[in-house]
């Protein structure tokens, strides 16, 4: 049998890793229950926003230190994210943490129990890394929210030599096979000239009103576009006082869509937009992307058999098939290497993320459950990755 692979499905992969080996790592992650679950409640109750999130980076380094692993602060260059290792084996897994919270709505989006998870299957899987033939990763990669922390990292090597990756993510729903949009942003601003709208109009260049041709024009666009792609913004500056033609005005835009091939057809869509507003106004126009582009999420085939399979053993919901939702970050991962994101159900679909209610169930039972059972999964899909990628050939 050849090494499991990007390509190859899981599901036969044999062997797999020792079923009382295992266990073992099962047992580890339930050693470590308290100290994940108080991780959970502290990162919960002390929201940091993107390249904000000090203590959170902190608190996790600090419990991976205190169980054997290397941990390098401010890795890669981004001065909240850390890098740990544990072991020498063969194979290289990483587990994804994030951390950040939501401006005004703190873990709306329960990334506190994205942390303690990931460190809790890193901690399962420590004391038996060699064993498995793994190098255990943990990853910390602060701003998934707002500024594509995971893209920075990436470009900067943080995923150089890694076999495959992995997280985990609450949701009102149970979803093995992840599917996210990609999304680019783009911010826009108008400058004009300034006038008094009685006494010299004609003088005028009136950004306000680039802005508002812009609007119109974006608003028939979306007649033309596909199902899955969007575009959706705000203004956030457009004059100071009605009797003042502004020589300004300013917006904040997303797009989306289904597949990262689509996202710069629609972006140069979108953006001449914008320039139609110059345009027809007489103002100048300077469009900007202000982090990089949120590629789709790409399930491993392989991996995700893996996961599967580790998922429903370890307690998990039965998963449902979703078409896709949301971004994120993760998937400028997926499309480097073999990755994995499941979204595990904490609410029944009585809240989802980005609400306030999803804030207060990121530290329910639930939520507690999801941190130890997900823990428990990855930790299980790490083991079995390892143990079928080192048969040899022909095994």
């Amino acid at each position: 049998m050849s090494p499991l692979n990007a390509s190859e499905p899981a599901a036969s992969a044999s062997p797999l890793a020792d079923p009382g080996l295992k266990e073992a790592v099962r047992e580890r992650v339930l050693a470590h229950r308290d100290e994940l679950l108080a991780l959970s409640r502290r990162i919960h109750a002390h929201p940091e926003t993107a390249f904000e999130e000090h203590r959170a980076a902190e608190w996790c380094a600090e419990l991976l230190r205190a169980h054997g692993f290397a941990v390098t602060p401010g890795a890669h260059g981004l001065p909240t994210a850390f890098d740990a290792r544990l072991g020498a084996g063969p194979v290289t897994v990483a587990v994804v943490c994030e951390y950040d919270a939501l401006p005004g709505l703190g873990h709306a989006c329960g990334h506190n129990l994205i942390a303690a998870a990931g460190l809790g299957a890193a901690l399962g899987l420590a004391p038996y890394a060699e064993r498995l033939g793994l190098t255990v990763r943990v990853i910390g990669a602060p701003a998934e929210e707002r500024g594509a922390g995971k893209a920075l990292l990436l470009d900067a090597g943080a995923f150089d030599g890694v076999d495959a990756a992995m997280m985990v993510h609450p949701c009102p729903v149970e979803v093995a096979d992840f599917h996210s949009f990609a999304l680019g942003t783009l911010s826009v601003r108008y400058t004009g000239r300034a006038a008094h709208p009685s006494l010299n109009p004609h003088e005028g260049r009136n950004a306000a009103d680039a802005l508002t041709v812009a609007q119109v024009a974006l608003g028939l666009l979306r007649q033309q576009l596909p199902p899955h792609w969007r575009v959706h913004g705000i203004t956030t500056a457009a004059g100071t006082a009605p009797n003042l033609i502004p020589d300004s005005a300013a917006a904040e835009y997303e797009i989306r869509a289904s597949a990262a091939e689509d996202l710069a057809e629609l972006r140069a869509r979108v953006e001449d937009c914008f320039r139609a507003g110059a345009l027809a106004t007489g103002c100048e126009v300077e469009l900007t992307r202000p982090e990089p582009d949120y590629l789709d999420f790409r399930s491993d085939a392989g991996l995700l058999a893996l996961w599967r399979a580790n998922a429903a053993a370890a307690g998990r919901p039965e998963p449902v098939e979703s078409g896709p939702f949301a971004c994120t970050d993760m998937g400028n991962v997926s499309h480097a290497l073999p990755a994995i994101h499941p979204v595990l159900d904490i609410t029944g679909g009585a809240c989802g993320p980005h609400e306030a209610a999803f804030a207060e169930a990121a530290v329910s039972p639930e939520a507690d459950r999801a941190i130890v059972e997900g823990a428990v999964a990855m930790a299980w899909t790490a083991a079995d990755f390892a143990a079928a990628r080192q048969v040899p050939a022909g095994g």
